[in-house]
């Protein structure tokens, strides 16, 4: 059994909004009608978007592709994500179901990680921005497709149905965070070995409350994710970012012919996970770079190095890697003790290196992140600034 971390609050909050449901439950009748649930007790599932696969050349190595694709939808580590609620319109949530999507926030933070949220009120300062429109179901663009796909004034995350009378209470909107974060749904790891019954999960999922296509089914339940997006060989049953299902859609493993019901919370999984690709950082103890100085990194692939860099006049430069690497950088501006994106370069799955072209400012503090996807040839990988 997975380990559960979980603050006292947390476990306290979780079991209030669990009794909300019930009282809600009693006082309508025990047959009233919930939105959120189907008769078996599973209720609603998130659909994620359908986004295209990436491809990648002829000169592009299996192994190559698989570690740039199990990498390229996470942010570099230390990156501040913002978050927007939609205020008005059909987008717009109550403050109950608002308050419920802050406290999953929160709960991802807890876990000590080096992403941090922040709430905004401006739409156009937002990462991730968040609407609540009913009957669209649940779902979320998955890590930097958060960026790269929505335009900057769509939402990139859904809530479909009321959050309150969710028996899976915050573990709803901490699964979607979990996406925007660049996790994809577990049950789909290629190293899971489920066998389902294939038409009855069409079955399921073509009725109500979900009322999928073949398609939408196929792309959020059978479809197995290419196993480079996926590390090692671990399937964890019990993560936040795996359905739960009834009996009758799972062949095997045998166990979980009678349904398979993830336990609530983040499993240790999760969390070992999460702090693999964003531990905690401490940007005093970075290294400066400077101009013309070659800097050597020492990294395995999903490693990051950050440098800081304080420019000793004000002037346009040049910021590149060298070697033959896959690498993402992004530079950021210290602007009021906050860190502000300044700009970024991917060259992974290219023959150039990951280069910017940036004014810096005398007096100013920049912080420049590097991640590695992989050396895909002989050599060291540097940086410099010129």
């Amino acid at each position: 059994m997975a380990e559960k971390i979980k603050s006292l609050s947390t476990q306290v909050n979780d079991l209030a909004t669990r009794l909300k449901y019930l009282e809600t439950q009693v006082s309508n009748g025990r047959h009233s009608h919930d939105d959120s649930m189907s008769a078996d007790g599973f209720g609603h599932f998130c659909a994620l978007p359908e986004v295209p696969q990436r491809t990648f050349g002829p000169d592009v190595s299996a192994h190559r592709a698989r570690l740039i694709q199990w990498i390229d939808k996470k942010w570099v580590n230390g990156t501040r994500l913002r978050y927007y609620f939609f205020e008005s319109g059909s987008f717009a949530g109550g403050n109950d179901q608002t308050d419920l999507v802050r406290r999953a926030f929160e709960i991802w933070e807890d876990v000590g990680i080096g992403i941090s949220f922040e709430e905004v009120t401006n739409i156009g300062e937002a990462e991730i921005r968040i609407g609540f429109l009913r009957g669209d179901g649940s779902w979320s663009y998955v890590g930097r497709d958060v960026i790269d796909v929505p335009g900057q004034f769509e939402r990139t995350m859904n809530f479909g149905w009321d959050l309150t009378r969710d028996p899976r209470g915050v573990d709803t909107p901490v699964h979607e965070i979990g996406h925007s974060l660049g996790f994809p749904h577990e049950h789909q790891n290629p190293f899971a070995g489920i066998v389902w019954d294939e038409e009855a999960v069409y079955d399921y999922f073509g009725g109500p409350p979900n009322n999928w296509t073949r398609e939408s089914t196929f792309h959020n339940v059978l479809r197995k994710l290419p196993a480079g997006s996926v590390e090692g060989s671990q399937w964890d049953p019990n993560s936040v970012m795996h359905y739960g299902f009834p009996a009758g859609l799972i062949l095997s493993p045998e166990e979980y012919r009678g349904g398979l019901r993830p336990e609530l919370g983040l499993s240790a999984h999760d969390i070992a996970e999460v702090r693999r690709f964003y531990p905690p950082l401490d940007d005093s103890r970075n290294p400066r770079l400077v101009p013309m100085r070659l800097e050597t990194l020492t990294l395995e692939p999903a490693q990051q190095m950050n440098f800081t860099i304080e420019s000793p006049v004000t002037d346009d430069y040049t910021i590149q890697t060298f070697g033959r690497s896959d690498t993402v950088m992004v530079l950021f501006e210290d602007v009021d003790g906050q860190l502000r994106y300044v700009g970024g370069s991917d060259d992974s799955g290219t023959s150039t290196n990951a280069t910017l072209h940036v004014r810096l400012r005398q007096g100013r503090r920049y912080v420049l992140r590097l991640r590695l996807y992989l050396n895909y040839a002989s050599g060291e990988t540097a940086v410099m600034m010129w």
